[in-house]
């Protein structure tokens, strides 16, 4: 079977950082895109796509000028909705809860927020839909980990011990197989 080169690229530092920025839609700065283009200008991908939120998209917009390759905007590679807590500094939420939240996403989401599970769900639908050719998505830290549990098998501990830096690559061999699964080539800060 044919396996396929999926990068996976947070996007650069926002505007706004250390925020709480599930459905926030902020700007990168322009050192934020740059980082990027940089990360991603030499991957020899044939298909690029971004979350539909501005700090991806326009991160994407900004590599398809440099690749040669129109963009493709999926919502589904969106980040975890934080609900109330969307737009917030972590000190703003109640320590308590926000430790809940780390410890079981699932179990304990942020109130008016998206569960861990719905997460899992729509980044794994958006996996399944892509075409076996080496592939860029901009996305998010979050359904960068979501991506990783679908296709490596990571439980929700173990990923939160990948360090995901701003402008972070991810790079996947994807098996297109039932189930797909994929093995971690790289992961360059």
């Amino acid at each position: 079977m044919t396996t396929f080169a999926l990068h996976l690229l947070r996007h650069g530092a926002p505007e706004q950082a250390g925020l709480l920025m599930g459905r926030t839609d902020g700007a990168s700065t322009a050192e934020g895109i740059a980082a990027c283009v940089a990360q991603a200008s030499d991957l020899g991908i044939e298909r690029l796509v971004a979350s539909d939120l501005r700090r991806s998209r326009d991160a994407g917009a900004a590599i398809a000028e440099v690749v040669g390759l129109p963009l493709t905007v999926d919502a589904r590679w969106r980040e975890l909705d934080f609900g109330e807590w969307d737009g917030k500094a972590a000190r703003e939420v109640d320590t308590d809860a926000l430790g809940r939240f780390w410890n079981d996403p699932d179990g304990h989401p942020p109130p008016g927020g998206e569960r861990w599970s719905a997460l899992i769900a729509r980044v794994s639908a958006a996996i399944a839909d892509l075409a076996p050719v080496p592939t860029l998505v901009v996305a998010h830290g979050g359904s960068m980990r979501a991506a990783l549990h679908s296709l490596c098998g990571f439980d929700q501990r173990q990923l939160w011990a990948f360090e995901l830096s701003y402008a972070a690559l991810l790079s996947l061999r994807v098996w297109p197989s039932e189930p797909t699964s994929a093995q971690i080539a790289g992961l360059y800060p």
